[in-house]
């Protein structure tokens, strides 16, 4: 986390958290769901606005957690912003060659897998050091060649249950 925000917790410990109005979808892309956007429909059928700034993108990423409950959120300053997920906390890029090293969308290297689970839609999700995660979907052909060379060995499971098994919520709510 960085400073900035740690001195703007302990000088404002109370300020009201935020819902709703930011999103992560199944690319790793962020989304600003300003009252428009929320009153249109649920995220991801509407995302809203796509954060295109490097210095924001970036701020927000490093700031980016999770509760004891399983809400992830974004620390901004003094203020959680709660995060919708689209499929999962992270997602994953997966390098195209062995040992196939994942990074997630936040940049941070996720370590060593510990399972990888196929949900009912053919989506790969891998459980790793860092935390639970996507494969992005233009990185499953390096993705398929760790499975076929047998370096994950994939279990399936219905995506309902996956937030549930891994600990994590996809619309946190006040």
């Amino acid at each position: 986390m960085d400073d900035i925000v740690k001195a703007a917790l302990a000088k404002w410990p109370n300020v009201p958290h935020c819902h709703g109005w930011l999103a992560l979808d199944a690319r790793g892309d962020w989304y600003l769901r300003d009252e428009r956007a929320q009153a249109a429909g649920p995220f991801p059928q509407v995302k809203g606005s796509r954060i295109r700034h490097d210095k924001l993108l970036g701020f927000i990423q490093r700031n980016y957690t999770h509760d004891d409950a399983g809400r992830w959120f974004f620390q901004n300053g003094p203020q959680r912003v709660y995060v919708q997920l689209e499929a999962a906390p992270y997602v994953w890029r997966v390098a195209a060659a062995p040992p196939w090293p994942l990074t997630a969308h936040t940049g941070v290297a996720a370590g060593q897998v510990a399972s990888a689970w196929l949900d009912e839609g053919g989506r790969l999700f891998l459980a790793a050091q860092l935390g639970f995660g996507l494969v992005h979907t233009l990185d499953m052909h390096a993705a398929a060649d760790a499975v076929a060379q047998g370096h994950w060995q994939p279990r399936e499971a219905t995506f309902g249950e996956l937030p549930a098994r891994f600990g994590y919520v996809l619309s946190p709510v006040p």
